[in-house]
């Protein structure tokens, strides 16, 4: 085996799903599953055979996967039972994969305690399950449960656990940190003595997040010899979650030189596999998440443009564009003319550094974030606003008024119900339009009231949807009169994705800002 190569075990599809407020459907395994194999990952652990409904069905029908090893996760025999005939590892045993990935206590106060075994009892289980699967023909390997716990407090028998796994025929033995409190400088004296016993090749760690040193213990058993890596997409987990194979991945690689089976086209769609997933679970991507965040590769101060410009190493460890992810010149109150001018390069303008409209956008800019809004999170209102001080955004329509109504009552069924309303009149190329629209909330059913009066003139808002809607009070001394800003991301049919902002002291005011900015981005680069 080339000592240099690493491989990728992914247990989203379990780990992952004890999140709080994660639930994968047979669907979603599935589609993550093949997401994960198209990557290039080496192994993706699909569930626990007879734990749920869900993981019985995803393994009642498993995807074909074409690279990953798809795997099944059990535990060892109870005691008094033979591997052949315990009726949980039986269902595990029978599930339709060819890698069976068990677990077992490494510690042996929870193997007396927890298990009420004795320690002997507890190898002899150990020893017959990974025989066991084994004897069917198929690939086991061997989770130790609490190792790290167990070699702090009996040195000698955590490492009798692994060597009879080993021994078994365990293809990898996987040292697990499993309530993830041990340290980096303790993982890699931990798994250095344990490469004593096992050989590197056959060595694996799992690492929890309870002290947020998942990756970096990782990166120590890496370095002290561990060549199988688990983790879970964008750290999902139990608790404070599992190391991030996302953040792993491009440090292992791209930092450290090793290899694995992502190749380098499989790299660089990671940004793009990350927000995806968040996408699959209806939440907002970690903007600031190393590599594939949003914000990863944002330059905001001017003094970090010049040097950026000059040199992007400067302030970026790795290409943006090795991960899948892309630059960014934001442009906020912090900035200079440098700012300015990089963005206008990245949205297609082509300005003299000594236009005097360059240093009143510059003043507009630092006016606009003092009273409240924020282009470096709306880069696609910073656009909207460079090109109408250039006079390139046409008037696409022209607003002669809205109103918006909430009604809260009780309806025919003495349910509690509450319904908004909103009614929108405005003009396009001179002919008036009125509509009205329901909504769930104020903010939806304007929205709502908009696109019916523009789709008759602008068939491409259609695909146009709302995909995040955050509201930040700036003045919370005021109470409900507070200054509000509202930031909207909104997305298309393509997969493109924008974020707008408004600003005002009416909330519906404010999103209508942000809403107008939206749908006029869309028009003016459908037009482009």
């Amino acid at each position: 085996m080339n000592d240099n190569r690493l491989y990728l075990f992914d247990t989203t599809l379990r780990d992952g799903a004890q999140t709080q407020g994660v639930d994968f459907n047979v669907s979603d395994k599935a589609a993550i599953a093949r997401d994960l194999d198209a990557l290039g990952i080496d192994y993706v652990e699909g569930g626990w055979p007879g734990a749920n409904p869900t993981d019985d069905g995803f393994f009642a029908d498993p995807p074909v996967l074409s690279r990953a090893r798809l795997t099944a996760f059990g535990m060892t025999r109870r005691a008094g039972r033979s591997a052949a005939n315990d009726p949980g590892l039986a269902v595990t045993l029978r599930s339709r994969v060819d890698t069976i990935c068990l677990v077992g206590k490494a510690d042996a106060r929870h193997a007396e305690s927890a298990l009420g075994v004795t320690l002997d009892e507890n190898l002899a289980m150990i020893r017959d399950s990974v025989a066991e699967i084994v004897r069917r023909n198929k690939e086991a390997l061997f989770d130790a449960e609490h190792f790290f716990d167990g070699y702090r407090a009996r040195p000698d028998y955590a490492l009798r656990v692994l060597e009879t796994a080993l021994e078994a025929g365990a293809r990898w033995v996987v040292l697990c940190d499993t309530n993830g409190g041990t340290l980096p400088h303790e993982v890699e004296a931990a798994v250095a003595r344990a490469a004593d016993v096992v050989p590197g090749s056959r060595l694996g760690i799992h690492a929890h997040n309870d002290t947020g040193n998942a990756v970096a213990n990782t990166l120590a058993a890496v370095r002290a010899g561990a060549r199988q890596v688990q983790g879970t997409l964008n750290g999902l987990g139990e608790r404070c979650g599992n190391a991030d194979l996302v953040t792993l991945l491009p440090t292992l690689t791209l930092k450290m030189g090793f290899e694995t089976g992502v190749p380098e086209d499989g790299m660089e769609r990671l940004t793009q596999v990350s927000r995806a997933f968040d996408e699959r679970l209806n939440r907002p991507s970690n903007r600031h998440a190393p590599y594939v965040g949003a914000s990863a590769f944002a330059h905001k101060a001017g003094l970090h443009v010049s040097a950026v410009e000059k040199d992007p190493a400067f302030y970026e460890h790795v290409a943006p564009e090795a991960v899948g992810n892309k630059r960014q010149i934001l442009v906020s109150d912090q900035s200079g003319r440098a700012n300015i001018l990089s963005r206008f390069r990245e949205i297609g303008l082509e300005v003299d550094r000594d236009d005097p409209r360059v240093a009143r956008l510059v003043d507009l800019v630092k006016e606009r974030e003092f009273e409240g809004y924020a282009y470096d999170g709306a880069v696609a209102s910073f656009e909207l606003l460079a090109r109408r001080m250039l006079q390139t955004v046409p008037d696409y329509w022209t607003l002669d008024s809205f109103r918006v109504t909430d009604e809260r009552r009780f309806n025919a069924r003495r349910e509690l119900v509450t319904m908004s309303e909103a009614v929108v009149k405005l003009s396009v190329d001179g002919r008036r339009s009125m509509q009205v629209a329901e909504g769930n909330g104020p903010v939806n059913a304007l929205d709502a009231a908009l696109r019916l009066a523009l789709l008759p003139d602008y068939a491409c808002l259609e695909g146009v949807r709302l995909t995040d809607y955050r509201v930040r009070i700036l003045t919370p001394g005021d109470g409900t009169a507070a200054v509000t800003r509202v930031l909207i991301e909104s997305a298309d049919e393509t997969g493109a994705r924008w974020t707008t902002v408004g600003v005002s002291g009416n909330i519906i005011n404010a999103s209508y800002e942000a809403l107008n900015d939206s749908l006029t981005y869309k028009l003016l680069n459908t037009e482009r």
